[in-house]
């Protein structure tokens, strides 16, 4: 055997290869919006019980806080948007809402994750749309609010998406981000940080089947925009009465705002 040889580890490569893809999609970039819409496609099967397990089924909690949020009483009647909609999670839990008589319209550009939630819909008011964050199929002025959960900072044009959520408002509508966040205190940020850049990843990893998603999800969530941040972005693309509010120790916010009456 030649001394300059050495055997070539194609799974590694390939791993490194993810990692470098990944690592690029959480900064931004134009492969970001098909890195996720790949990425998303295939955890789908798995990406629900993820979401309980992974976050130890605090996830629900979050969820119903965000749509109290969103108070869909001052209009219940009205046609809502769940963006980045996934597996149906929030517009199941939006339309058992009590007093709610409205409609959701989930749209998600990842139609597996769609596909995935389906079974949920039964008789209740949501219409499934394939469809992206950044053009949405949607008349201008045409929802009474809006909601997104842990999916915001994946589309890959966060102020033309904050933009676009503006336009589809009806005067007045509401609105809400849930998402992410890093907390203030650094006691609990390190024990978080430990969780999320080296726990979360191999468990998510091993039960999704997938390398490379659940690294992602720790980078993309370093490079999202938090609290003041975030809120500013928020007033720049249009909307009022922007706040915040932060749940868990700060392991992640709440975001509101409305377009102008």
């Amino acid at each position: 055997m030649p001394p300059w040889y050495a055997p070539v580890n194609f799974r590694a490569m390939a791993t490194a290869i993810d990692d470098a893809t990944a690592i690029r999609a959480a900064e931004g970039g134009v492969e970001k919006s098909e890195y996720v819409r790949r990425i998303f496609s295939e955890i789908a099967p798995r990406y629900d019980f993820l979401n309980h397990f992974l976050s130890l089924n605090i996830d629900r909690a979050w969820r119903r806080a965000a749509i109290a949020t969103l108070g869909v009483g001052r209009n219940p009647a009205g046609r809502y948007l769940d963006l980045c909609a996934g597996t149906l999670d929030v517009s199941v839990m939006l339309t058992r809402t009590s007093g709610f008589g409205g409609s959701v319209f989930a749209v998600d550009f990842a139609e597996p994750m769609l596909k995935a939630g389906k079974g949920k819909i039964g008789k209740l008011r949501i219409e499934p749309i394939a469809g992206d964050a950044l053009m949405l199929p949607l008349a201008s002025g045409s929802m009474a609010g809006a909601i997104v959960a842990f999916g915001i900072r994946n589309v890959a044009d966060l102020d033309g998406g904050l933009r676009e959520v503006h336009r589809v408002l009806m005067p007045g509508g509401r609105f809400v981000i849930l998402e992410f966040s890093t907390p203030q205190s650094p006691v609990i940020n390190a024990g978080y940080q430990l969780y999320f850049r080296h726990v979360l990843p191999i468990i998510g990893g091993v039960v999704s089947g997938h390398r490379t998603a659940y690294r992602y999800l720790p980078r993309s969530v370093e490079n999202f925009p938090v609290r003041e941040e975030l809120g500013r972005r928020m007033t720049e693309a249009g909307f009022r009465n922007v706040r915040w509010r932060s749940l868990t120790l700060g392991v992640v916010a709440i975001h509101s705002g409305e377009r102008a009456a």
